[in-house]
């Protein structure tokens, strides 16, 4: 068996069909075709339902797919500990961050760690922490930004724990309060983040605890965009203290959400007792640096 073959199998997977998967590798379509009809033929089951231009996989698709993930993602670690030999003066950090906090929390590191590892490569993705967790557990990240507490399966180093603010339209019964209890605002509807933002769990959770569900009036994934929107009366939203300081506008108001069980806590995290590159050691390394053990 091939890895060549496991990943033409694993794009057409992925890219739902040949000619995407033939794109992204970089490759012809019958390539592709022939590569996955090897595989096909070594395991002695069809692995596609080809159904038109689309492809379903069947059961021991299913199979496949799942093992041919795992295979690939050895293959990485065992390119990444070789690559440890040479030191860090080459190699690649496979990272994701989610929008939310990204700029504040991070971008600062960027320019530290560039300037310490110059020959490192950060392949950056950015997505909501539900889709960089998927992400780390196909093996496709090393580290990636999420919240605390940290899904099974996962180790974390902490980065920054803080309260969440309510951001409230200025004309908002509230709006002049220092505090406020999540209870007393549900009757406002919220702006919420676009699903996959961990935020919006932590939230809704709160609320469930408190009796009620949430009546939603928007969501988005740009934070500029969600205080917009409460400053035109939409509704309120919640943003973690500094960076609620800073996107608001003169037509919000400020709240410190006084509510266990909602603080912010952002962490890096990664798949329990996985390889972990010297380029993510020393990423690690550096948030700890500049955040604490603990999170600043």
């Amino acid at each position: 068996m091939e890895l060549r073959t496991l990943r033409a199998f694993v794009e057409v997977v992925r890219q739902s069909g040949f000619s995407a998967a033939a794109k992204t590798l970089n490759a012809t379509q019958p390539t592709v075709s022939k590569a996955v009809k090897q595989l096909e033929d070594e395991l002695g089951l069809p692995l596609l339902d080809r159904i038109g231009h689309r492809s379903q996989l069947t059961a021991a698709g299913e199979i496949a797919y799942r093992r041919a993930l795992a295979l690939l993602a050895e293959r990485e670690a065992l390119i990444a500990e070789l690559d440890e030999l040479r030191g860090l003066r080459r190699g690649s950090l496979r990272l994701g961050l989610p929008p939310l906090g990204a700029s504040t929390l991070f971008a600062p590191l960027f320019a530290i760690y560039r300037a310490r590892y110059p020959g490192v490569d950060i392949r950056l993705t950015e997505h909501g922490s539900a889709r960089l967790e998927e992400m780390l557990h196909d093996g496709d990240l090393e580290l990636a930004g999420s919240l605390l507490p940290a899904k099974d399966g996962f180790a974390a180093q902490p980065v920054r724990l803080e309260p969440l603010m309510a951001v409230l339209p200025k004309a908002h019964p509230l709006a002049g309060a220092s505090h406020t209890a999540l209870a007393a605002l549900k009757a406002s509807p919220f702006v919420l983040f676009e699903s996959g933002f961990a935020l919006n769990k932590v939230l809704e959770d709160a609320c469930a605890r408190n009796g009620f569900a949430p009546q939603v009036a928007a969501r988005s994934g740009q934070t500029d965009f969600i205080v917009e929107l409460v400053g035109a009366g939409l509704g309120i939203a919640f943003l973690p203290a500094t960076i609620a300081r800073q996107r608001a506008t003169p037509a919000v108001a400020l709240v410190r959400l006084d509510e266990p069980g909602t603080q912010w806590h952002m962490a890096l995290v990664w798949r329990q007792g996985s390889y972990l590159s010297h380029a993510a050691r020393a990423w690690l390394d550096l948030a700890r640096e500049v955040y604490g053990p603990q999170g600043a």
